[in-house]
């Protein structure tokens, strides 16, 4: 039965693909399979507040896994992040700056590629590189040599996307106003792009992020890789705000000890609670519904006004 489902959801996916999410408030717009040079093309939904006008001026928050984060009535698991319906409620009071979300959709079958920090893979040794090309051939992300492009993919975000953001809806363009945010992989790249582009990315929110880049802790070379990175890396506490956060079950098991590893790096650098916040949620697993309830607070602290 679960096969036959699988099937039927497969086949449906594209035509599900085509419909524009519904929303609580406010409204979506589509760029429609965007055309990069860096990256395979992809959909990208733009949220807009209710009362959206020109005569404003409107933060910018960039979400990873686009397709999840409205309407769990077109997502694969029937989970969405209702994006909509937080910072809507957030805006109205009056807890975060006026906002409008854009949500990048991933390629479900690059999404691996795209998300992995290229340069802490690439410092690994080749020995190291073939151990994580093992673990994620094993975990069916990878069929051949594993080689990250995520360099392209941030490329993509900050000189393809950005700059079409900025032309076409009224936003602030300046870095106190960008804001990258994503979960697992999502979150992931998110710590890498506010890492590779501090000049563009204000501030980071990192739900859940999956330090370990395979789906095992166990003789996984990444981990240690992606937190020296960290401690090389960290942008300026004085201009930039970063918030991680992990929850205990299921997949987000692999996270509370390399997080606190993290948090170690980032309290060395001088981050404190005005910078930089962690949250641990014990019992909470990792799906759209648990990122869905803690939402508000990242973006609290990320666009507080």
């Amino acid at each position: 039965m679960y096969k036959f489902l699988l099937i039927v959801a497969v086949a449906l996916f594209p035509m599900i693909q085509a419909q524009i999410p519904k929303v609580s408030s406010g409204k979506i717009e589509r760029i429609s399979d965007f055309k990069s040079q860096f990256v395979t093309p992809r959909n990208i939904d733009v949220w807009l507040p209710e009362n959206y006008s020109t005569s404003k001026k409107y933060a910018v928050l960039y979400m990873q896994d686009g397709q999840m984060l409205y309407d769990s009535d077109l997502t694969w698991n029937k989970q969405s992040w209702n994006v909509d319906e937080t910072v809507s409620e957030l805006m109205k009071s009056q807890k975060i700056q006026n906002t409008i979300v854009v949500g990048v959709w991933n390629d479900s079958k690059m999404r691996h590629f795209d998300y992995f920090p290229q340069k802490p893979f690439e410092s690994l040794s080749a020995v190291e590189k073939d151990t994580v090309n093992h673990q994620l051939k094993k975990a069916g992300r990878a069929n051949e040599k594993f080689s990250p492009n995520s360099d392209n993919y941030l490329k993509f975000l900050v000189k393809e996307l950005k700059p079409l953001i900025d032309k076409k809806y009224s936003t602030f363009k300046d870095r106190s106003h960008t804001f990258i945010a994503g979960s697992s992989m999502g979150g992931l790249i998110s710590m890498y792009a506010i890492c590779e582009y501090p000049q563009v990315f204000g501030g980071a929110a990192c739900l859940s992020t999956h330090w370990t880049g395979t789906f095992t802790n166990e003789n996984n070379p990444f981990p240690e890789s992606a937190l020296r990175y960290l401690d090389k890396n960290l942008p300026d506490r004085k201009t930039h705000k970063i918030y991680f956060d992990c929850g205990d079950q299921t997949l987000d098991a692999l996270y509370p000890e390399i997080q606190k590893k993290a948090d170690a790096i980032i309290k060395k650098h001088g981050y404190s609670e005005k910078n930089w916040k962690t949250l641990y949620f014990p019992g909470e697993n990792h799906s759209e519904e648990a990122w869905a309830k803690r939402l508000s607070k990242p973006l609290e602290f990320l666009l507080a006004k």
